[in-house]
C-alpha cells in the first residue's frame, strides 16, 4: 500500500515537470520567432539616389593621339667647299630668312672671280678685233676686192669671238655665285639648332654628301599629325555626303588640341590635309591639323591629343561612367522598377562626351530612373528607398569604346 502511493506521487511529479518543460520550450521558440518577425519588419529599405539620364542635343567629338611636327624643316649644308671662317648665330636662336649663318673663307673665290673677269675682258677685246676685221671685208665684198674664203674666215672668227665672250661671262657669273655661296644663309625663318661644325674646320659642299652645318625648323605655324582608322574615315565621308558634316579635305574643319599637362582642349587648329590612301599594313589614314604657335610653346616632337567633330547634332542619352556595371562582356545599369524594386538594363555604350558623361546608344530610355549610388549594396529584385537627384556634367577625357 505504501509502495503504490509512492510510485503514484513520483509519476505525478514527473508528469507535471514534463508539461512545464514542454511549455517553456514552446514559449522560447514562439518568442524567438516573434522577435525575428519583429526584427525583419523593423529593417528599413536601403536608401538610394535616382535620377533621369541626361537627354539633350549634342555633337560628338572623336579623340586621337598625335605628334607635333615643324611646318618646314631644312638641313643647312654648304654649297661650296672650303675652311669655315665664321659662325654668326647663337645655338637655338630664332633666325630670319636670308640671315648669314656661316662664312667660308672667301679669298680663293675672290681670286677665281678676278680671273674670270680678266678672261671676260680679253674675250671682249678679241670680239672687238673680230668685229672690225669683218666690217672691212664686208664692205669690200660688194666690189669683189676680197675672196669668198677670206670673207668666210673672218665671219667665223667673229662668231667664235662672240661665243668666247658668252663663255667668259658665264664663268664670271659662276665665280660670283660661288663667292656668294661662301655666305651660308638661312633658307627659311625659324629656330636654328646648334652648329654642327666649328670655325676652322674644312667643309665639303656642292654634292649629295655635303657637310651638314645645322638645321632650321619653322614652328609658327606648326603641324599636328594623327592617324584614324578606316572605319572612322568611312564615317566621316558618309557624314559629309549626307550633309551632316563638312568635308575633311576641303572645308577646314575645326580641331581642338590639348597637351599632356593640360586638362582641357585649349589650342584651336584647322584640319588642312588628309592623306590620299589608307596604309595597307596598319589600316589607318594620316591627317594633319595646322595651328598658330606665336609664343613658340609647341615644339616639334611633342605629343598631344586632338578631337574633331564626329557626328551631326542629335539627341543623346548620357549617364555617369561610374554607374555602369559589367557582367562579362555585357554592360548594364541599375534602374528603379515597379514597387521600388531594383532591375537591370543591358546597354550599348558610345564614347564619353565633352561634358564627361557616357553616351548610351541603346538599352536606356529618357524616362528611366537610374540608380546612382550604393551600387555595391543592391541587386536585382531588392526593394529600395528611392530619393530624387539629378545628373550633372563632369570633366573628363574623351574616349572611344572599342
Amino acid at each position: 500500500m505504501i509502495k503504490l502511493e509512492f510510485n503514484t506521487k513520483r509519476n505525478l511529479f514527473l508528469g507535471v515537470g514534463g508539461v512545464l518543460l514542454a511549455s517553456l520550450i514552446a514559449l522560447a521558440f514562439t518568442t524567438t520567432a516573434d522577435e525575428e518577425t519583429v526584427s525583419q519588419a523593423e529593417v528599413p529599405a536601403l536608401p538610394v539616389e535616382i535620377a533621369a539620364p541626361l537627354h539633350e542635343m549634342i555633337t560628338e567629338w572623336d579623340e586621337y593621339t598625335g605628334r607635333f611636327e615643324a611646318s618646314s624643316r631644312v638641313e643647312v649644308r654648304a654649297r661650296v667647299s672650303g675652311f669655315l671662317e665664321q659662325v654668326n648665330f647663337t645655338d637655338g636662336e630664332l633666325v630670319k630668312k636670308g640671315q648669314v649663318l656661316f662664312v667660308i673663307d672667301q679669298r680663293p673665290f675672290k681670286i677665281e672671280l678676278d680671273q674670270a673677269r680678266a678672261n671676260h675682258a680679253q674675250a671682249l677685246a678679241t670680239l672687238k678685233t673680230a668685229q672690225d676685221n669683218f666690217q672691212r671685208v664686208e664692205s669690200l665684198r660688194e666690189t669683189g676686192a676680197v675672196s669668198t674664203e677670206e670673207y668666210d674666215r673672218r665671219k667665223q672668227a667673229l662668231v667664235h669671238a662672240e661665243a668666247s665672250v658668252q663663255l667668259a661671262q658665264a664663268t664670271v657669273d659662276n665665280a660670283k655665285l660661288n663667292l656668294e655661296f661662301t655666305q651660308v644663309k638661312a633658307p627659311i625663318s625659324g629656330l636654328v639648332s646648334r652648329d654642327r661644325v666649328n670655325e676652322g674646320n674644312l667643309v665639303d659642299g656642292g654634292s649629295a654628301n655635303s657637310t651638314l652645318l645645322t638645321t632650321i625648323v619653322a614652328t609658327s605655324p606648326i603641324h599636328f599629325y594623327f592617324t584614324g582608322s578606316e572605319s572612322d574615315y568611312l564615317k566621316y565621308v558618309r557624314l559629309a555626303k549626307d550633309g551632316k558634316r563638312g568635308s575633311a579635305r576641303s572645308e577646314g574643319l575645326p580641331v581642338q588640341i590639348k597637351l599632356l599637362d593640360e586638362d582641357e582642349f585649349l589650342h584651336e587648329a584647322t584640319l588642312d590635309f588628309v592623306d590620299n590612301e589608307i596604309d595597307s599594313q596598319t589600316g589607318t589614314i594620316e591627317s594633319r591639323a595646322v595651328l598658330r604657335n606665336d609664343d613658340h610653346l609647341l615644339e616639334p616632337g611633342m605629343f598631344g591629343k586632338a578631337r574633331i567633330i564626329g557626328s551631326d547634332e542629335h539627341k543623346a542619352i548620357m549617364v555617369p561612367d561610374e554607374i555602369i556595371g559589367t557582367n562579362q562582356s555585357l554592360r548594364f545599369i541599375y534602374v528603379l522598377g515597379e514597387n521600388n524594386q531594383v532591375m537591370t538594363k543591358n546597354v550599348i555604350l558610345g564614347p564619353l562626351h565633352s561634358n564627361g558623361l557616357r553616351i548610351v546608344r541603346e538599352g536606356l530610355s529618357p524616362n528611366d530612373k537610374i540608380i546612382t549610388n550604393n551600387l555595391q549594396k543592391i541587386g536585382p529584385g531588392m526593394v529600395v528607398n528611392p530619393q530624387e537627384s539629378t545628373i550633372s556634367p563632369q570633366k573628363a577625357d574623351l574616349a572611344s569604346v572599342h
